[in-house]
């Protein structure tokens, strides 16, 4: 048989800490005895105590697991490793040698000599490495030849750290000339020898002070993660009224293809300027309202409905069903779970929710256990053209699913709804509005059939399809202009995996206490309204470009049914807070579920039969607050 021992580092480093053993022993006596060591101990006694220290070091080096760490980042953790190992053979070899020879002509304070000189030993050639390898003593101008890029950091925290370690190599691009803290107390204080120099609140002033010493940053780089996004917006102004460039170190959720050893700095995303801090989520409750059931999801291709299916899908549910109009779309989402979950039970199901035998038909085959409605018709000059199909999507097909969910004993039902739904200027808010209504007023009554209602209320998503942002990418990468509807319009946001996260923990909440939320529609904390202007502007800088300058901006007046404002909660819906942060409730508005019901039988009929008059009637009794113009006329239905 042929056996090959092949060396890896691992047994390197463990021939090398033996041998560093023995002379650390041999050092340790020499140290203590001098010249008398080689005319009190004779060779073989000398050989057997060497021999009997390196074997007891070997057994445990092996037993602390010393060879799984990689020298080049040795450290604190490492050190802590080695003086334990090291502690521990000193004090196994001081009993074992005692039984072999008494302990004669060995003075006892050769053993702490000895603790010194091992770990020095074993600690100093892996603390030489780690410099060899990160380059920290290369002389100005060594490394990559480059030019190192001058920066200003944003945090004094473990995340500066990190950057400066990275940075202190010699292929990194950048130089750290400073760093900003939030909090004053850090200031004149240093990491890795580059100094706090101020707080955030006097980024001016150090950047005036770095200039006149030469070392003006080109670049601030955030490295805090929880930085508010009005904070960020302000340090995007100010740096950009200094000439300096911004971004920031990539989270750990950003590292998705691993990690390597050249130092990635990622522009700031819009996602940075509108983030808030994240909220604090129970995702056992998350997942003990999906684990083990099956689950159904309309409009499962769209934007919220396919982060819908894509955080439901890590929940472990039994089954899930996507329900879905647009067969591309369909497919798109069914491919990714195929590739993504391939051990999940996943079905893909054209239908469409106007369609009450269809839907009626795939709730008996599927018997889903929760029911995620979030199909709609939702971009308000589309439908504004369209109100007849927005009705009958949004209204008529949130009662249909509604009411499949009561007949067939689903568990819970969770409308997605929107901040246009708040005093609606136009006809897509009151469509929504109605699905609203119905679902509120159904809740708890004998013809729910014993299932939950939740209506979860947001605003506009980040990089959902038709929203302004991706507009505004289009836009620039055509060399402008940017086209916003007026200077004063502003719209709450909020990223699509935040607000499905919320989605999912609104509905758990509602699910585990039916009597307190009973008809109830909670509301997404959406922060602070941001002005779409400043946002354009923003994104023009974060293109590297300038406003009104390389991008203009054009102002094309308010499109129909669209408002300066958008509001989250009614006048009647007084907002009260719930037990998790992040998801407010609204005072219960619902009205008589009878009476709702034959409204929308009213206006199901009116839609079918293009009766555009009768419907807008319907409409606004069923929702007396929309204020917006009937729409376009039955004209521009032929």
């Amino acid at each position: 048989m042929n056996i090959r021992f092949r060396l890896n580092r691992g047994h390197i480093a463990f021939i090398h800490d033996l041998v560093m053993a023995a002379l650390s022993f041999l050092l340790s006596l020499w140290l203590r005895l001098g010249d008398a060591l080689w005319t009190s101990w004779d060779g073989r006694r000398l050989a057997l105590a060497t021999g009997l220290f390196t074997l007891i070091a070997a057994l445990v080096f092996l037993s602390q697991r010393m060879y799984r760490g990689i020298w080049r980042y040795a450290s604190t953790r490492d050190l802590i490793a080695l003086t334990r190992a090291t502690t521990m053979t000193i004090l196994v070899f001081l009993p074992a040698l005692f039984l072999l020879t008494r302990l004669e002509d060995l003075p006892r304070s050769t053993l702490v000599i000895n603790w010194f000189a091992l770990l020095a030993l074993l600690g100093g050639p892996r603390f030489v490495y780690r410099i060899l390898k990160d380059r920290r003593l290369d002389l100005p101008g060594d490394g990559d030849g480059g030019r190192r890029i001058p920066v200003l950091l944003v945090g004094a925290g473990d995340a500066s750290d990190l950057f400066l370690r990275a940075s202190s190599r010699g292929a990194a691009q950048y130089r750290a000339v400073g760093i900003l803290s939030q909090r004053s107390g850090r200031v004149g204080r240093g990491i890795h020898g580059v100094e706090v120099l101020g707080t955030i609140e006097q980024l001016e002033s150090v950047v005036a002070a770095l200039k006149d010493k030469g070392q003006a940053p080109e670049r601030l780089i955030i490295t805090e993660e929880g930085l508010q996004g009005a904070v960020v917006r302000t340090l995007l102004d100010r740096a950009d009224a200094l000439g300096m460039t911004l971004a920031r170190l990539p989270r750990l959720t950003d590292l998705k293809s691993g990690v390597s050893d050249r130092l990635e700095v990622k522009p700031i995303a819009v996602e940075d300027l509108l983030g808030r801090p994240q909220t604090v989520l129970d995702r056992s409750a998350m997942r003990g309202l999906i684990e083990g059931r099956r689950v159904l999801v309309t409009g499962a291709g769209g934007s919220i409905g396919g982060e819908l299916v894509r955080q439901i899908s890590d929940c472990a549910p039994a089954a899930l069903t996507l329900v879905e109009n647009s067969e591309y779309a369909l497919y798109s989402i069914d491919r990714e779970m195929a590739e993504g979950r391939p051990g999940l039970s996943c079905t893909p199901l054209i239908a469409d929710v106007r369609d009450r035998a269809r839907i009626d038909q795939l709730f008996a085959l599927q018997r889903p256990e929760l029911v995620f409605h979030a199909a709609a018709l939702k971009h308000v000059p589309m439908v504004e053209a369209n109100p007849l199909e927005g009705a009958l999507t949004n209204s008529l097909g949130t009662r249909i699913v509604a009411d499949a969910c009561g007949r067939h004993g689903v568990g819970l039902m969770v409308l997605i709804s929107t901040d246009k739904a708040v005093n609606p200027t136009n006809v897509m808010g009151a469509t929504k509005r109605a699905a609203e209504a119905y679902c509120q007023a159904v809740d708890g009554t004998e013809g729910a059939g014993g299932t939950r209602y939740v209506t979860v209320r947001f605003g506009n998503v980040l990089g959902s399809t038709g929203s302004v942002v991706p507009l505004f990418q289009r836009q620039l990468a055509a060399g402008g202009p940017l086209t916003v509807t007026d200077p004063e319009m502003s719209r709450y946001f909020m990223t699509i995996r935040e607000a499905v996260e919320l989605v999912l923990q609104a509905s758990a909440l509602g699910f585990a206490h039916p009597e307190r939320y009973r008809g109830r529609l909670f509301v997404l904390d959406m922060g602070e309204p941001v002005k779409i202007v400043r946002l354009a502007r923003q994104m023009i800088r974060l293109a590297g470009l300038r406003p009104d300058h390389d991008v203009k901006i054009a102002f094309t007046g308010l499109r129909p049914g669209e408002k300066l404002f958008e509001e989250i909660f009614h006048g009647a819906e007084a907002p009260l807070p719930t037990e998790m942060e992040g998801v407010l409730l609204a005072a219960v508005r619902a009205g008589d579920a009878a009476a709702i019901g034959a409204e929308l039988d009213a206006l199901e009929a009116a839609a079918r039969g293009l009766d555009l008059e009768a419907a807008m009637a319907i409409l606004r009794r069923l929702v007396p607050e929309y204020s917006g113009p009937v729409g376009r006329t039955v004209e521009a239905l032929r």
